[in-house]
């Protein structure tokens, strides 16, 4: 009897052991330094001790830190890319899988501060081979289109909702944040010839972006709104967790199996549910089916930080402009649509507009909401004409709900990727 029960005592502690390790994995932070932030000597030893237990580990790194990022209209954050690291500016796009960077081949004995990339003076760049598993995966990947060049190496075309395309070689480096704060290869693109000025950083579910192959548990960012005149505002930017989470309230993702893939339907977006719309105290008369994804996948409703304003699809929209026409119809600026895609935009006083269209909310589940008030509906788009930053879906060839990052303003976004929800909080991102 002694012996069954030291047995069995070895066998409870040596559980109880293996369920401290499992919730210490799920829990530790993971957070990539922007820059890094200060910290106080109790802090800095324990991340001291941290940093020597984990420095020859594999993803996740167990670091908290956080900085700001420029609004204009997307996200601009930047990043330590390459060894030496060289730093590159990139758009934080929670819509977008693959990260890119804009890459020169030239070499230059100094690098201007927006300089793109210069693959040669980094010692831990590489470029895939075409018959790389990504490259020529065994069932194809529609998410992210790969050719074989005519150096053999591996080649992509990515195209957005917007028209833009970025095509360059998919490549393997590391995001060096200091010479303990490493991250192991990641792929990216090195983009030839984007047409833009910054890259994207992929954040959302899919199997090569950012936050997965860095396996991020998860990142918030605040989106500051701009003063009148200002081109652009600092947010804030976690990856890891937030000291504000405890007054946020969350939402849960919507998940899809492959059997559930449907031609309309993005599976690595972060879908939520939207259950409503409102004006003021009045909820339109939008059946909530609208908002979720039909047989064919239209439908979806997304949070994406890499699109500027809203999107709706014809069913909610209508009835989103039907309550603008009788609240402001007047004011209206007749025949004029916005960068092809808002037509509900006013001349006049912006503020007497304002009143006049109320507070604006978006309804998730458990009472949770996206408001925007009075004061903050309308957006400047030049010329003394104020739009409502809302537009409809098909003007981007797309069938589905996008909540933009105009209607993030002033709001923690957080994305929990462990336990798979969206957490929000109102503040003043400016502050």
């Amino acid at each position: 009897m002694a012996s069954l029960n030291r047995s069995l005592f070895f066998l409870v502690l040596f559980l109880l052991l293996r369920l401290s390790i499992q919730e210490s994995h799920h829990h530790f932070p993971i957070s990539f330094p922007l820059t890094i932030a200060s910290l106080s000597p109790k802090s800095q030893l324990f991340s001291s001790s941290l940093v020597a237990k984990t420095q020859a580990m594999r993803p996740p790194f167990y670091y908290n830190y956080h900085n700001s990022f420029k609004y204009s209209m997307a996200l601009i954050v930047s990043l330590p890319i390459g060894t030496p690291p060289q730093t590159q500016k990139m758009v934080l796009d929670t819509g977008s899988q693959l990260s890119w960077i804009q890459c020169h081949g030239k070499i230059k004995q100094r690098l201007p501060p927006a300089s793109a990339f210069i693959p040669s003076l980094s010692s831990s760049f590489s470029i895939l081979p075409c018959n790389h598993p990504i490259c020529k995966p065994r069932i194809p990947d529609f998410t992210l289109p790969t050719t074989c060049d005519q150096n053999r190496l591996c080649h992509y075309s990515y195209f957005y909702a917007d028209g833009t395309l970025a095509e360059g070689n998919l490549v393997k480096e590391k995001i060096t944040f200091s010479p303990s704060r490493v991250t192991p290869p990641l792929i990216l693109g090195c983009a030839s010839d984007s047409g833009e000025a910054e890259g994207i950083l992929g954040m959302n579910i899919g199997r090569l972006s950012f936050a997965s192959q860095a396996r991020v548990p998860r990142f918030s960012y605040c989106v500051p709104v701009k003063s009148q005149g200002q081109s652009t505002a600092n947010g804030t930017f976690y990856l890891g967790p937030n000291p504000h989470s405890r007054t946020f309230r969350y939402i849960k993702l919507l998940t899809f199996p492959d059997s559930q893939r449907m031609p309309n339907l993005d599976p690595l977006a972060y879908t939520v549910a939207l259950t409503g719309i409102r004006f003021g105290r009045k909820k339109l008369n939008i059946p909530p089916s609208v908002f979720q994804p039909n047989g064919g996948g239209s439908g979806q409703t997304m949070i994406d930080s890499g699109t500027q304003y809203t999107f709706l699809v014809d069913a909610a929209y209508s009835k989103v402009r039907e309550q603008v026409m009788r609240l402001a119809g007047w004011k209206l600026k007749k025949d004029y649509v916005f960068a092809g895609s808002l037509d509900m935009c006013f001349e006049g006083n912006p503020n007497e507009i304002g009143r006049l269209i109320g507070q604006i909310g978006f309804q998730f589940e458990n009472g949770v909401e996206i408001v925007i008030d009075k004061e903050r509906n309308l957006e400047h788009v030049g010329g003394g004409v104020h739009c409502i930053g809302i537009g409809r879906s098909e003007s981007l060839g797309v069938a589905s709900n996008i909540i933009g990052n105009f209607h993030q303003q002033n709001l923690w976004v957080e994305f929990d990727l462990i336990n798979r929800r969206v957490g929000l909080g109102r503040t003043n991102c400016a502050t």
